[in-house]
């Protein structure tokens, strides 16, 4: 017995496809969180039970665990890039259960924002990366979440722009 799917989780395979993207996005500022706390791989973790999820060869609860965990880890270290990272690393690993965590990777982009202060277009830069490294399909899949809920925090303009982005 499944689950049922809501507008914000989509479908297994729509959740695996966006997986990859999610953890492609959440890797590149990975390194911030690592140079804070080099003996903790819960990030790490996170990004490759996701990939593995991708290529169906992980269940959904032992990866929504590794999210917690990267989440968790987000919480240990006091650098704000640092706890971006690990956020957009939780969130990526996130996707397998919900398609909206998708929308997470937003933070890798706060993330890079954050390291790099005296670069003011530092966090846009990395969410057009995101936006442009996205495929066909994972646009296609993110135009089937409804539009986020309003928000003038960072993290939820990000994630509007994103929405409004790969609606058009």
């Amino acid at each position: 017995m499944g689950r049922p799917l809501g507008p914000l989780t989509l479908s297994e395979d729509d959740r695996r496809v966006l997986a990859d993207w999610a953890a492609d996005c959440a890797e590149r500022v990975l390194p911030l969180f690592e140079a804070q706390a080099p003996n903790d791989t819960r990030p790490r973790d996170a990004i490759e039970g996701v990939r593995t999820f991708a290529r169906g060869q992980m269940r959904i609860g032992p990866v929504r665990a590794l999210a917690a965990l990267a989440h968790a880890a987000a919480r240990e270290v006091d650098e704000p890039a640092a706890v971006a990272a690990a956020r957009a690393a939780g969130h990526a690993a996130a996707v397998a259960h919900m398609a909206a965590h998708a929308r997470g990777v937003a933070y890798a982009a706060i993330a890079a924002g954050l390291a790099a202060p005296d670069q003011l277009r530092a966090t846009e830069d990395e969410a057009r990366w995101q936006q442009n490294h996205a495929s066909v399909a994972v646009r296609e899949i993110l135009r089937k979440l409804p539009a986020p809920a309003k928000s003038k925090s960072k993290l939820g303009l990000l994630i509007s722009d994103m929405h409004a982005k790969f609606e058009g």
